[in-house]
């Protein structure tokens, strides 16, 4: 089986995936099988503890999808537990400049080339290898991605198009639109006009690009603008969406 990096990297897979925000391996299993290439394990806007995330990440075991975990921040105290927990990539929100993106590199990758402290007792087994053996074999895979959302972001895009160990890189609307004034305005010229800057900017760079893609219009639109990472929903946003299209149904 592939590692994410390498369908990420030496492939043009389109890769869709879903945040979780309920704390529930049975709902992460759920969407591990239904086909998601990845899933989010959110402790940014979640109540997701470190007994829930690890019990999460171990519900996709035997299947084709990568667990990443969104984390607070960029911290170590946040990072070096979920890649411990068996996570195979690290989400960051908030990243602003070109120095904040080298540090979520550098948390992601053990030295010489990172700053992650070594302790994969309960990752090695995730991943179906010997304790010594993550290291070498399963350290290198480890996804990095960012959360462009801020107008700081917007503006210093080229530099962090190149700094080095950055998978991909997910335009987060929600945000972003809310920091430009534009709450939830998702046709108002600034904010198409921040995310046509950071398209351009990421595509020349040759990172995997992404952003919400909730509806076929809106994924058939992210693919034509050269997206790969394709952002399908949230746990809990598609619950409430069943059962309120079910009482439709009911009064139909």
């Amino acid at each position: 089986m592939s590692s994410m990096k390498d369908r990420i990297h030496k492939t043009k897979d389109l890769l869709g995936g879903f945040l979780c925000l309920i704390p529930s391996a049975v709902v992460t299993q759920a969407i591990a099988a239904a086909g998601a290439d990845w899933l989010v394990i959110d402790q940014e806007h979640a109540p997701t503890g470190m007994e829930n995330l690890h019990a999460m990440v171990a519900a996709t075991a035997g299947m084709a999808c990568s667990p990443w975990v969104r984390v607070a921040k960029r911290d170590e105290a946040y990072v070096k537990p979920a890649l411990d927990a068996g996570a195979e990539g690290v989400m960051f929100p908030l990243v602003r400049t070109a120095a904040e993106a080298a540090e979520c590199v550098a948390l992601t990758r053990y030295p010489p080339h990172g700053r992650r402290g070594w302790g994969p007792f309960i990752a090695h087994s995730r991943w179906g290898v010997e304790l010594h053996d993550y290291l070498p074999k399963r350290g290198p895979e480890i996804v990095c991605g960012l959360l462009i959302e801020t107008k700081a972001a917007v503006d210093n895009i080229e530099d962090i198009c190149r700094v080095d160990g950055i998978d991909y890189m997910i335009i987060a609307t929600f945000d972003l639109s809310t920091e430009l004034g534009v709450p939830g305005r998702f046709d108002a010229p600034i904010l198409l006009d921040a995310v046509n800057h950071v398209e351009q900017a990421v595509m020349k760079a040759g990172i995997a690009l992404g952003a919400a893609a909730l509806t076929k219009e809106q994924t058939q639109g992210n693919l034509r603008r050269g997206h790969r990472i394709l952002v399908h929903g949230f746990d809990v946003l598609m619950l409430k969406q069943h059962v309120r299209q079910a009482a439709e149904w009911a009064r139909a």
